[in-house]
């Protein structure tokens, strides 16, 4: 069992809101965590699966059936499939407030992101707090001997990184990837055809962290433009792809302006591309685009929730693979999997460009040390705790 930092978060967050919302892709420990809130708070708690036929009949009559549970936690899972439940938690939540219930009634759990969010933020607004659950991080598995280099080669979903072995672990993700494109994606769009998807998937792989170009993408396809943006829109909507906006600085310089693609747990990169073992992965040409997204995902899951942050590049050759701002804070961050680290022109023209207070060069090594022009090199683990004492997780 590997504590999961979100569960201390939620912690604070139980006592005064009445309705938590989890999210996070299948698989990623979501329910394994509303279990462990509702057993730390000793509630009595009823789980409900939306998946679940019998489990969907027994909300045949969902307000009867809330005030049959009256004081008890509710867990409703896969929310997405049930909607229309809203507007009714908004009555029910008022109600019990009156009679007193202040603390945390509903823990309402999602594999979707925006389609959960479409349907809140007027019905329960001030009701509902919003949480993201991501994919193990290094914090969570420990920096123990080879656990960086496990969690980046099976990547960060709880079955896939505490497999037995490494082929074991890459079974599972191959038919993690299956299912959602012969199950879950239908579910949202019963016209996207799985073997389109899995190529568009795949694509993305082997152009991790490259800027998106939709046109070519579809000439490979046999899709259009706008089909394959529908189609990443919808994986990003899964929470299964994070599209890296650019960071928009007021310089007067030519900006690159398309985002960059990332497929968030590098497991699934390396399943799509049927990397299974640290020696493939190494030399695979994948392998550095594959350890900067790693390293972004891990930074991007202990930054406070109103950091901003996107990548730079300017048409000159200015670039920055992450600017995180916070705090009248500007970091600059350059990310490469070496243990030589060196400053490129391309860098250091970047963090006189957006006027970074803090520069930093995360690499492959664990020890800290200057590396000229007020840069620091640090290893990964160093870098996430010098966040969290200097911002703490917001």
């Amino acid at each position: 069992m590997i504590d999961r930092l979100l569960f201390h978060k939620l912690e604070e967050l139980m006592p005064d809101f009445p309705a938590i919302a989890i999210l996070g892709p299948r698989q990623v420990g979501k329910t394994t965590l509303a279990q462990t809130l509702a057993e730390h708070f000793d509630y009595q708690s009823v789980y409900l699966d939306l998946e679940s036929p019998s489990d969907r009949a027994k909300l045949a009559e969902p307000e009867q059936y809330f005030d049959l549970n009256e004081g008890k936690l509710i867990i409703l899972d896969e929310i997405q499939r049930m909607p229309d439940l809203f507007p009714l938690l908004r009555g029910v939540i008022d109600r019990r407030r009156k009679k007193g219930f202040g603390s945390c009634q509903f823990l309402i759990l999602g594999s979707a992101s925006l389609e959960l969010i479409r349907q809140s933020p007027e019905t329960l607004a001030g009701r509902i707090a919003y949480e993201e659950l991501p994919v193990f991080n290094l914090q969570e598995v420990g920096d123990q001997s080879g656990s960086l280099e496990k969690l980046w080669l099976r990547g960060g979903f709880p079955d896939s990184f505490l497999a037995s072995s490494d082929k074991v672990s890459l079974t599972w993700r191959k038919n993690f990837i299956t299912t959602y494109l012969e199950r879950d994606i239908p579910q949202i769009a019963q016209f996207v055809p799985a073997n389109r998807m899995r190529g568009l998937w795949t694509m993305l792989a082997h152009e991790q962290g490259q800027l998106i170009n939709f046109s070519k993408f579809g000439a490979s396809l046999d899709l259009s433009s706008p089909t394959v943006k529908s189609y990443v829109d919808m994986l990003e909507d899964l929470l299964l792809v994070r599209s890296l906006r650019p960071w928009m600085s007021n310089v007067g310089k030519r900006l690159v302006k398309t985002p960059k693609v990332y497929i968030r747990d590098s497991g699934l990169t390396h399943a799509l591309l049927q990397i299974g073992k640290m020696d493939d992965l190494l030399s695979h040409p994948v392998a550095g685009s594959s350890w900067e997204g790693f390293v972004i995902e891990n930074i991007l899951s202990v930054l406070p929730k109103d950091a901003e942050f996107g990548f730079y590049r300017t048409s000159a050759g200015a670039e920055l693979d992450l600017v995180i701002s916070y705090k009248s804070q500007i970091w600059a961050i350059e990310i490469k999997r070496t243990l030589n680290p060196k400053l490129s022109k391309g860098f250091l023209n970047a963090v006189q460009d957006v006027e970074a207070t803090h520069r930093f060069f995360v690499y492959a090594g664990k020890e800290e040390f200057p590396l000229g022009e007020n840069t620091v090199a640090i290893g990964l683990d160093s870098f996430l705790n010098k966040i969290n004492t200097e911002w703490g997780k917001g």
